[in-house]
């Protein structure tokens, strides 16, 4: 007996990393020893006072095993608003402004359904963090994408939007430090212009801002928020799963507008029942004690990206330097860009065990680059690189 699907789930393309996964399988059924740089999974783990709090809230404190507020618990929210005025410098309201979510992932997906009517238009970069997308498809959103690219410094032009389309949305997705691609916001100018554009068009912002704590050199990520009359017409969402290599916690948050806010409270009340107490009191620990951890997580992080840019370079893969994330975008070579970055990435783990994730997999505009994620111990890149070299100078066979 065959059950036939939704044409919804049907329409979706094959996610990503589950093409790059099958792809590993394959090479460890060959025996290859894999150098895995593609999904941003942090191999560190996560900081031991964090993962204490949490053994000692499930031994110790049973009534935490019960449902939690949806909403998230009144102590964490307020170590989120906290968190937010030390770091930002941003005022908000704990009880009406902060929204706890099972990652920013799940919030992202569902804040679609929260808003989106069938056929309404929602405006996000290309590329973009898959669920940018999906979420806007899954709710019968229509998609206009921004590209970015190089030549923009990988900021969307507003001015490009047609005027039709821009009367039409009901959302943007914005996304800095910005992942795949790695591009800052680095002259709030920038943020200015999205509020302006947001006010004139009633669009609501989201602005995706996982990445706010891995960064380097002289450079230190932005708020949306910070940005006067951006609450006016924003959110921002974020989450632990970087920041303190929580990413299998899954736990993550939503500030902003109050009002825009309490539809995906409601939603999310039918669908869900919030993340359990005992992750959120881990996550308190996270927010309000030293973030002496965080540093250290950025820190090793910037070792890896020196490292292996240095390698890359070496072996004449010009790779822009990332300011920001755990990523480097990297434009493929000139002698393998006809082969797309999909064929390239495939031949890449099949011939040499490195996986990298192809462009292609965060929209069009992200074909010709790949994503090259900095999760593996800074000993293997050197390995990795070798491989790397080997394949370019085989060339195209």
């Amino acid at each position: 007996m065959q059950f036939k699907q939704s044409s919804k789930i049907e329409a979706l393309p094959k996610y990503i990393f589950g093409i790059i996964n099958d792809l590993k399988k394959d090479a460890y059924a060959k025996k290859l020893d894999v150098i895995d740089l593609g999904m941003g999974n942090p191999d560190m783990p996560t900081p031991p006072h964090i993962v204490e709090r949490l053994c000692d809230t499930v031994l110790h404190h049973p009534n935490t095993h019960r449902y939690p507020q949806a909403k998230g618990m009144p102590k964490f929210r307020k170590a989120i608003t906290d968190f937010y005025k030390n770091r930002f410098d941003i005022n908000l309201d704990p009880n009406s402004e902060a929204l706890v979510l099972i990652g920013s992932k799940e919030g992202i997906a569902h804040l679609c359904m929260s808003y989106l009517n069938p056929g309404d238009y929602a405006l996000t970069t290309n590329p973009a963090y898959p669920v940018h997308l999906n979420g806007i498809f899954l709710s019968n959103g229509i998609v206009h994408s921004m590209p970015i690219g190089p030549d923009n410094n990988y900021l969307p032009d507003l001015q490009a939007i047609p005027e039709d389309v821009a009367r039409k949305s009901k959302i943007m997705f914005l996304n800095y430090p910005n992942n795949p691609t790695a591009a800052v916001v680095e002259d709030i100018a920038f943020f200015k212009e999205v509020v302006r554009f947001a006010k004139k068009y009633e669009i609501i912002v989201c602005h995706d801002n996982a990445y706010s704590e891995i960064y380097y050199d002289n450079y230190c990520p932005l708020s949306f928020l910070q940005v006067d009359g951006a609450k006016d017409v924003g959110v921002e969402f974020h989450s632990l799963s970087k920041t303190y290599n929580m990413a299998g916690w899954r736990l993550g948050f939503l500030v902003g507008n109050a009002d825009i806010i309490k539809p995906l409270e409601k939603l999310k009340s039918y669908l869900d029942y919030g993340a359990f107490t005992a992750l959120q009191l881990a996550g308190v620990s996270a927010l309000t004690e030293s973030q002496q951890c965080v540093a250290d997580i950025r820190h090793n992080y910037q070792l890896r990206r020196d490292k292996f840019i240095t390698y890359l370079h070496k072996i004449g893969w010009d790779v822009p330097v990332p300011k920001a994330t755990m990523y480097i975008w990297a434009p493929i070579p000139k002698a393998f860009l006809h082969l797309g970055s999909l064929e390239f990435a495939s031949r890449l783990i099949k011939e040499t065990g490195v996986a990298v994730t192809p462009g292609i997999g965060f929209g069009e505009h992200g074909d010709g680059f790949v994503r090259i994620a900095l999760v593996t111990h800074i000993n293997r890149f050197y390995d990795a690189h070798l491989r790397i070299k080997k394949f370019l100078d085989k060339g195209i066979s």
